[in-house]
Formats: C-alpha cells, structure tokens, sequence
C-alpha cells in the first residue's frame, strides 16, 4: 500500500516536471523563432552580412536541435520509456549543429573534418543498430 503510493507520487512528480520542461522549452522554441525572424534584416546589411548569417545560422541550427529535445520529452509521454533512438537523434542534430558551427568559423583542419564526420557516421551507425533492435510496442 505504502509503496503504491510513493509510486503514484513520484510518476505524478514526473509527469509535472517532464511538463514544466515542454512548456519551458516550447517557450524557448517561440523566443528564438522570434529572435531569428527579427535578426533577418542583419543578414541584408552590407556592413555585417557575414556576422549577420552567422547568427542566423547559429539560431536556426540551435531551433533544431530544441525541436528534436521536445520531440524525445514528447515521445517520452507517448511510451513512458526513454527510446534511445531518440535520444541519438538529438545528439546527431547537436553535433551536427556544432561541426558546421566550427566548419563556418573556419577552425577546422582536414583531420578535424574527418573525426567531426567520423563521429557524425558513428552516431549515424548507432541509431541505425538501435533501430533494428528497438522493442516493438505492447
């Protein structure tokens, strides 16, 4: 009885702090929409194109990746598991933001391109492996 009890509080506990996180990352999804629609009018003037499309680079690479975050908490309430599938797209949608983060910036050699796309591959892999062993509903 007690434990039944503890059970319920803590997937009520869950459940309202898995929310709070949606609707605080939703949030940030409509802040940075607006952020990047409003800094369109950097990338047009001739004096910062470049500073300019790299902050609309950043701000569209970054809304992706908080897409993919409310994807998995969302896909979370729909199976009450954490899929790892997932949780490897998210982590492809990051580390492809920060390789062309670092590619645009101009800090990356040739061997830095190939281990930045190795991992990407490697990631790739994984949820590829993950898929095919995924446990099927029910």
């Amino acid at each position: 009885m007690f434990q039944d009890t503890i059970s319920k509080l803590y997937k009520q506990f869950v459940r309202l702090a898995f929310n709070i996180t949606i609707i605080t990352l939703i949030i940030g999804l409509f802040v940075g929409i607006f952020r990047t629609i409003s800094e369109l009018g950097l990338t047009v003037t001739e004096a910062t194109v470049r500073l300019g499309f790299k902050e609309l680079v950043t701000n569209v690479l970054s809304l992706i990746v908080v897409l993919e975050l409310i994807r998995a908490f969302i896909d979370f309430f729909e199976h009450e598991r954490v899929r790892v599938d997932i949780l490897l797209e998210v982590l492809i949608a990051f580390v492809i933001r920060e390789f062309m983060l670092h590619l645009f910036e101009g800090k990356l050699s040739g061997m830095d391109v190939f281990f930045w796309s190795f991992g990407i591959v490697a990631l790739v892999g994984a949820r590829a492996v993950g898929l095919f062993y995924r446990v099927p509903k029910g």
